[in-house]
């Protein structure tokens, strides 16, 4: 009798009056001592006003039934699609939503409830990986911001394939430690391509030269990568890498040469279809002419593939020592192919490309030298 009295005094009451009895209403469905029959009629009541012309009054309502556990899905959901400042309240903070209903939100929803979505106290894994592939950068930047959402390394690898030109997205998933490396690859190359489409830098640089530029600096953070990724991810990376049309003979020898040899041995398991540990006993322990058929195999031509080996049966002697390849291996091996007076013309661009090296490191390191000179002096 008492809900069908408020009924009827709905139907006339001023929109503030029905407002406050509806939030009134929710909270006493939530709070007070009712039997059965009197909380059917209540909820009856509630679902009754979810058709309120006036969105005050399901606002009101909203606000009353947002953090509880125990409401009904029937007035969730109804509400969750209500107008955003409305929906705000239930999907910021309903605890009855499921992975299930958030994931269908996201997908149907717009970047207000994306946000809103990315934004609640504990966003889920799926729930992640929905936003991932779905968000645009308000929703992506508020779940990165979120320390509730479990972001998995695969919604990063995924967030980095969309917006790897987006410095604020970018620059949240480098501060990541559980970023994958091939995303990391992915963000560096995002890196250069927004300085080459920079029109003052290209003015200023000139085209031909930001181009080299650019493809250095690709090349050396790739080549840093290689050397910090963890074990576990080398195969990924090295995919990307095969993918992207980087594991080119010029790139794999800086690689050899800059020591990366876990990742090296991996772009040859990779390339050449072989199992790791044949590839690490051939390289390791195996022949001359069996090390070039390695190469070979991985698509080098027979010229290059000799310089390779060349480099490898280097790599062998100075093993154990305390220099790196570059502590006398990188100018044997230029010293070698000169005086044999080769003119292959594509072991030749390798060996001025080792050259290069050799002389970028020697320059590093006086450069570090010098910088420790000067704090010591100081």
């Amino acid at each position: 009798m008492i809900i069908q009295s408020f009924l009827r005094w709905a139907e006339t009451a001023k929109t503030s009056e029905r407002a406050r009895a509806a939030n009134a209403l929710g909270r006493a469905w939530l709070q007070s001592h009712m039997t059965h029959d009197e909380r059917e009629a209540a909820l009856m009541a509630m679902t009754w006003l979810l058709d309120d012309p006036s969105p005050k009054v399901r606002l009101a309502l909203a606000e009353a039934i947002a953090d509880a556990e125990d409401v009904p899905r029937s007035l969730v959901l109804p509400l969750a699609n209500d107008q955003p400042h409305i929906a705000c309240q239930v999907i910021s903070r309903s605890p009855v939503l499921s992975d299930v209903d958030l994931v269908d939100l996201a997908g149907r929803g717009d970047s207000v409830t994306r946000v809103l979505i990315a934004s609640r106290f504990i966003v889920s894994i799926p729930v992640c990986a929905a936003i991932a592939e779905v968000g645009d950068v308000p929703e992506i930047e508020a779940m990165l911001d979120n320390p509730g959402a479990i972001v998995t390394r695969g919604s990063l690898r995924r967030i980095s394939e969309r917006f790897a030109t987006d410095p604020q997205v970018r620059e949240m998933l480098l501060e990541r430690e559980e970023l994958p490396c091939d995303a990391r690859h992915r963000l560096a190359v995002g890196i250069s391509e927004s300085l080459g489409a920079c029109n003052l830098i290209r003015e200023v640089v000139g085209e031909r030269r930001l181009e080299r530029i650019r493809r250095e600096a690709c090349e050396t953070a790739t080549v840093v990568l290689a050397g910090s990724a963890p074990a576990e991810d080398l195969p990924a990376l090295v995919e990307h890498l095969r993918c992207a049309g980087s594991l080119t003979p010029a790139f794999l020898m800086q690689a050899l040469c800059s020591g990366r040899f876990d990742f090296f041995m991996a772009s040859l398991v990779n390339l050449s279809g072989m199992e790791d540990r044949r590839v690490r006993s051939i390289i390791t322990d195996g022949r001359f002419h069996a090390a070039r058929a390695l190469f070979e195999s991985a698509g080098l031509d027979r010229e290059v593939s000799e310089v390779f080996v060349e480099a490898v049966m280097l790599w062998r002697k100075a093993e154990g020592h305390d220099y790196g390849f570059f502590g006398g291996i990188a100018s044997k091996l230029v010293a070698g192919f000169r005086s044999s007076g080769r003119s292959d013309e594509q072991a030749s661009a390798l060996i001025d490309m080792v050259e290069r090296l050799d002389i970028a490191e020697h320059r590093q390191s006086a450069r570090a030298y010098a910088s420790f000179l000067a704090l010591a002096a100081a």
